[in-house]
């Protein structure tokens, strides 16, 4: 066993400095783990600016002053930021009252509809366990409602993060923006002045997170917007809010698509019933996920390192342990930076 053990260690870290990158990890790992509620505005900072980079390295290839490029950059960004904090999510916000509000006529459709179940297929329900099923659908109704309740009772410090949320991440991210070589050389200046390794990797990892995550926010709005036209087209109510699910859902492949299409057809089906106008939209819906799966992540991920969906739904479920809904979200692009690192790992005997 031991000599198992010391045939893996020399194979893995026979390299120094691949001893020292790996210690590097384990303590921005640990570091994120215990501080990431702490920073989560200054990590969302990062990521943005990230994103936002790529467009200033297009504006400086193309004969802008860098300063300009960033200044630039940055208008667009709070002009997206404005939109969204002023127009869309008081949309949403005032879709998802009126949703809350219709709860109660939804539920009573839907015990009507279970009421009649046993008439319908005598063979296969029984009015017992329909009662039984409806019970259980009741409490978890009234769950629902006190979550409801203790939610608003507590929103005011949901409300105050959300205030330095907008706040913060602005600055940061012009900063970010601005100074991101003088903080790169001060990080680099804190590592071994011998780091080829490190350096690969770098390269690796910043191809491949910077390819995932600008590609992703390309998907979420091209299919938000898709999908939301299309809500609007078929007079789908609360379309903002399920095209917004809907666009998000693209963040966990396989995963996100089957679960967005629950609410989808739920409130379609509250809203037309069984008729033509239900069949339509999920018609709609199916030809936009058909195209977002077979055309668009194949134009946008050509050249990201392809995940395996299981490597993806145990991605998915590390890291939204560790992290929750944060972990959910950035879920893939750290399972595709963790592969980059590992293809630009020294082996002995491979070099």
């Amino acid at each position: 066993m031991l000599n198992i053990v010391r045939s893996w260690v020399e194979k893995y870290f026979s390299d120094e400095e691949a001893v020292a990158l790996f210690i590097l990890l384990i303590v921005a790992l640990a570091a994120i783990i215990l501080t990431g509620a702490m920073l989560a505005p200054v990590i969302a900072s990062v990521i943005f600016a990230f994103i936002l980079q790529g467009l200033v390295v297009k504006l400086v290839a193309v004969g802008v002053k860098e300063k300009w490029a960033v200044l630039i950059v940055f208008m667009v960004f709070m002009g997206l930021f404005t939109v969204f904090l002023f127009v869309l999510f008081p949309l949403v916000f005032a879709q998802v009252t009126s949703l809350v509000k219709e709860f109660p006529g939804m539920f009573s459709e839907l015990k009507g509809a279970i009421r009649l179940l046993p008439q319908e297929y005598p063979t296969l329900l029984s009015e017992s366990s329909v009662n039984n099923l409806f019970n259980q659908a009741t409490s978890e109704a009234a769950k629902f409602g006190q979550w409801v309740v203790s939610f608003s009772l507590e929103s005011f410090p949901v409300f105050v993060t959300v205030l330095i949320y907008i706040v913060l991440v602005p600055i940061l991210v012009f900063f970010f923006l601005k100074d991101r070589l003088l903080m790169l050389n001060s990080l680099a200046g804190l590592l071994p002045q011998d780091r080829r390794l490190m350096t690969k990797v770098w390269f690796e990892m910043n191809v491949q997170f910077a390819n995932y995550i600008r590609g992703k926010v390309l998907e979420i709005m091209i299919v938000g917007v898709a999908t939301y036209v299309a809500f609007v087209v078929l007079d789908l109510n609360y379309a903002a809010l399920l095209a917004i699910l809907v666009g998000l859902s693209v963040l966990v492949p396989y995963i996100g698509a089957t679960i967005v299409t629950i609410p989808v057809a739920m409130i379609a089906l509250f809203q037309w019933g069984w008729g033509s106008d239900f069949f339509y939209l999920m018609i709609v819906y199916g030809v936009i996920q058909a195209l977002d799966g077979n055309v668009l992540v194949p134009l946008l991920f050509s050249e990201v390192v392809n995940l395996h969906p299981v490597l993806i739904i145990v991605a998915v479920l590390f890291f939204g342990g560790i992290w929750g809904l944060w972990g959910v979200f950035f879920a893939i692009p750290l399972a595709t930076m963790l592969k980059a690192v590992l293809s630009a790992w020294p082996v002995a005997g491979n070099e």
